[in-house]
């Protein structure tokens, strides 16, 4: 991959630092300019006994200049391996997309020079410097050499990693080298960053270092960033979200609009007779309501769920059923997920934590529960 200089030997301007384009706000005429587009996009590979596996199965996707735009979904859902095809390093079995203005098909070599890519799994050299890394890296896309370390100097100063650039890689903590691999992506100045889940295997402060660097980026320089990600809170951060299933595209949108087309609060109710309690509840709501029983307790959907909370919990004692807590909690991604899926995206991480009121719920208690 081989960047070339201009007639007069100065790098191209794609790697000198200057002003960019307000996100959402870049035009070619009346038409908005996308950084991704895609139609169709299918990718297949041949099943045993003759059966073919669908890994992606016909996206048709834009991602306007200057967005953050996140890929929500379980593993095995082709998040990868459509960043892959985007990233021209797989062939798609049929469609097609562009990238940076780029034909994935027909233009490989460009869609590479346009993009960076972080993988999922850190192709970072344990036993070099950070500075090292970042040198390698921009000898293989061809960065002239009397440019190389200003660009190395500019990225490590956004990583936030000056002081570090002659520290060995094993060194630096895991949120350090998420950091520096964010730093190698950046150092030929790509127009679209792709980052395949980008804070795998970090603890929880790490992950908000990380997406505060990323903030920062797309803030700063209007960096168009596409996310996948199978956690709630990292795609709270995105401007807007494409939910994927199965290699689907089940929904879409920003992250507001998705939890609202939902609607009703999710009312829960620990009681001391749940059975009981499920009929008082239904004689009180509207008959079709749907009411779950679970280990957290009686559940269901409610407008405005907290103004229910006072009159649930007075016909429940009434009939002699002791409250000992409730919530209500607006929409959540992981209630998108399930409405669109059938499934919970988040059971697994939820079944780790201790039962108890829902994370932003407004709650009241009851019977000496604090």
């Amino acid at each position: 991959m081989q960047l070339h200089t201009g007639d007069d030997g100065l790098a191209p301007a794609a790697l000198m630092p200057g002003p960019v384009s307000t996100p959402h706000t870049t035009q070619r005429g009346a038409e908005p300019v996308y950084a991704i587009s895609m139609r169709g996009l299918v990718k297949s590979y041949p099943g045993p006994q003759g059966t073919t596996t669908h890994a992606v199965r016909g996206l048709d996707l834009d991602v306007p200049q200057g967005e953050t735009f996140a890929f929500l979904g379980p593993n095995g859902a082709g998040k990868s391996t459509t960043i892959s095809m985007l990233c021209a390093l797989a062939r798609p079995t049929s469609g097609h997309a562009t990238v940076a203005g780029a034909d994935v098909l027909t233009q490989p070599h460009q869609v590479r020079r346009n993009v960076g890519m972080l993988f999922q799994q850190s192709a970072l050299d344990a036993d070099l410097t950070a500075e090292q890394n970042l040198r390698i890296h921009a000898r293989l896309y061809g960065l002239p050499r009397r440019h190389t370390r200003l660009r190395v100097t500019q990225v490590l100063e956004t990583a936030g990693l000056t002081d570090r650039r002659g520290s060995p890689v094993r060194t630096l903590s895991g949120g350090m080298r998420r950091r520096l691999e964010i730093a190698r992506a950046l150092l030929h100045s790509p127009r679209v960053l792709f980052l395949d889940e980008p804070t795998t295997g970090l603890d929880p402060h790490a992950r908000v270092q990380v997406w505060d660097h990323l903030r920062a980026l797309r803030d700063r320089h209007g960096s168009t960033l596409f996310v996948t990600t199978h956690y709630l809170e990292e795609a709270e951060n995105c401007d807007r979200i494409a939910i994927i299933d199965g290699g689907r595209v089940v929904a879409q949108g920003t992250p507001l609009a998705l939890k609202a087309a939902i609607g009703d609060d999710r009312v829960v109710l620990r009681t001391s007779d749940d059975t009981t309690a499920v009929r008082i509840v239904r004689a009180v709501v509207r008959p079709d309501r749907a009411i779950t029983v679970d280990t957290a307790g009686v559940s269901l959907r409610l407008p405005d769920g907290s103004t229910w909370i006072p009159r649930l919990c007075a016909a429940l004692e009434r009939h002699g059923v002791a409250v000992h807590a409730a919530s209500a909690t607006p929409p959540t991604l992981d209630d998108v997920f399930f409405h669109h899926t059938g499934r919970s995206l988040d059971a697994t991480e939820r079944s780790n934590v201790p039962a108890g009121p829902p994370r932003g719920a407004t709650t009241s208690q009851t019977g000496g529960v604090r």
